[in-house]
């Protein structure tokens, strides 16, 4: 393969598994984004300088680093939503993110370190609540 991506691999008697950084990195970018408290992920003017040249985009704001015999070490940036304690969102990220990516993966996470790019606010409800329009 051609690509310069880093990948976690290992052999077996039935071969060879590869994990491409770019699937740990979707793994840990949902679970952030299913966390409740989290509005969406967030990432820095100089990632996105660095994935611009890398030509992909695929998890902005989740930075992955596959170190020595399996372990990885993780850096989510992301939004929290108005009204929920972020410390405690930033904690439920990290514990969510370790599991989803040890649990599906086999890697050991050896640090999630979690920014907080700011506070979002949910749309106003009556912007929800049109009438119906009448035929």
């Amino acid at each position: 393969m051609a690509d310069h991506k880093e990948y976690w691999s290992t052999e077996s008697d039935q071969g060879s598994i590869r994990i491409s950084e770019d699937v740990v990195a979707s793994i840990a970018a949902l679970a952030t984004s299913e966390t409740a408290g989290v509005s969406g992920l967030y990432s820095t003017l100089t990632s996105d300088i660095v994935s611009f040249l890398s030509k992909k985009n695929l998890s902005k704001g989740v930075r992955i680093e596959i170190g020595e015999e399996g372990t990885v070490k993780i850096e989510i940036g992301f939004l929290a939503l108005f009204g929920h304690n972020i410390c405690e969102v930033a904690k439920q990220v990290q514990e969510s993110v370790r599991s989803s990516v040890e649990s599906m993966t086999g890697l050991k996470v050896t640090e999630v370190n979690v920014h907080v790019g700011g506070v979002t606010f949910a749309p106003a409800p009556a912007a929800e609540e049109q009438p119906a329009e009448q035929e």
